[in-house]
C-alpha cells in the first residue's frame, strides 16, 4: 500500500485507519517500507500512528536515546494519545522500552521485534567505507536471513545515510548512545504486557538476547521465527502479523 507522510508542527508520520491505536517506532535506518506490511493488515481494525524519528536533522548534542524520547514523548503529547499498543523494532524497541518506563499508564502492551537496550553487533559504529555501495549493502545484508530479500530501495536510503557525512555522524552518535544505556536492572520494574518475536537467526541481537529480555521481563511472552533475522515484520510478514493479532486479542 502507498503510504503517505502527514506533518503536523515539527513532526512528520503515518496515520491509518480508526480505532485502538497501534504506534509504531523504527530503527536506526528505519524506512516507511519496514511497517508496510503491518500497516496494510491492521489499519482495517486499528488506527496504526508510525512517527519518523528525528535521527538525521536532529541537533548533534541532542542525537543520543534521551533526544529520541523526548521527541517521541512530545509527540504523544502532540497527538493526544491516551491508551495505545507500543511496537518498536531495534532502536526503536529501545526507545519504546523507555517511554513504557517514564508512562507505563499510557502503554496497554507493548511489543520488541530485535530490541536493542541489552546487547547488539551493531550495524556499524563507524563507516569507514560509506561511500562504497556495495560495502553497505554487504552491511544491511547482515541484518537479513537471506541477503537477496533486501529490497534495492532499502539499500539506496541506507546508502545515502551513511555518505552524508552529517547524517552519519547523528547515526554513530545515537547508536554509540544506546550502546551505553543498558537496561538490565530496570527491566523487572516494568509489568506491562510484553510480546517478544524475534528471528531465531538475529545477528544483530543474537536469541540470547531475547531469552534474556523474556527472563527480565516479568510478563512477557517470547516467540521465535525460523530463517529470520532482525527484522521479521519485513522478512516474514505473515508470521509477524499473525503472532501481533493473536497477542492484540
Amino acid at each position: 500500500m502507498q503510504l503517505t507522510l502527514q506533518e503536523e508542527q515539527d513532526f512528520r508520520y503515518i496515520e491509518e485507519g480508526e480505532g485502538e491505536v497501534l504506534l509504531l517506532v523504527h530503527g536506526l535506518f528505519g524506512a516507511l517500507s519496514n511497517w508496510e506490511h503491518v500497516v496494510a493488515a491492521f489499519s482495517k481494525q486499528y488506527r496504526v500512528i508510525i512517527p519518523m524519528l528525528p535521527i538525521y536533522e536532529m541537533a548533534v548534542r541532542q542525537a543520543n536515546l534521551e533526544g529520541l524520547l523526548a521527541y517521541l514523548t512530545a509527540f504523544i503529547q502532540l497527538k493526544g494519545l491516551e491508551k495505545f499498543t507500543l511496537i518498536g523494532n531495534s532502536l526503536g524497541g529501545h526507545v519504546a522500552l523507555l517511554y513504557t518506563r517514564n508512562s507505563p499508564e499510557h502503554v496497554q502492551k507493548l511489543v520488541l521485534t530485535g530490541s536493542s537496550g541489552l546487547f547488539e553487533n551493531t550495524m556499524g559504529g563507524s563507516f569507514p567505507r560509506r561511500s562504497n555501495y556495495d560495502y553497505v549493502a554487504e552491511r544491511v545484508g547482515y541484518t537479513f536471513f537471506d541477503p537477496k530479500t533486501v529490497p534495492k530501495a532499502y539499500v539506496d536510503e541506507v546508502f545515502a545515510v551513511t555518505s552524508n557525512m552529517a547524517k552519519a555522524i547523528r547515526v554513530v552518535a545515537i547508536a554509540k548512545s544506546a550502546q551505553r544505556n543498558n537496561l538490565a536492572h530496570e527491566l523487572p520494574s516494568i509489568q506491562t504486557s510484553t510480546l517478544l518475536i524475534w528471528g531465531l537467526n538475529d545477528t544483530i541481537t543474537p536469541p540470547l538476547v531475547a531469552h534474556e529480555f523474556h527472563a527480565l521481563l516479568p510478563n512477557s511472552k517470547l516467540r521465535f521465527i525460523d530463517k529470520c533475522c532482525h527484522a521479521p515484520m519485513m522478512e516474514h510478514p505473515q508470521t509477524f502479523n499473525a503472532l501481533l493479532a493473536a497477542f492484540l486479542g
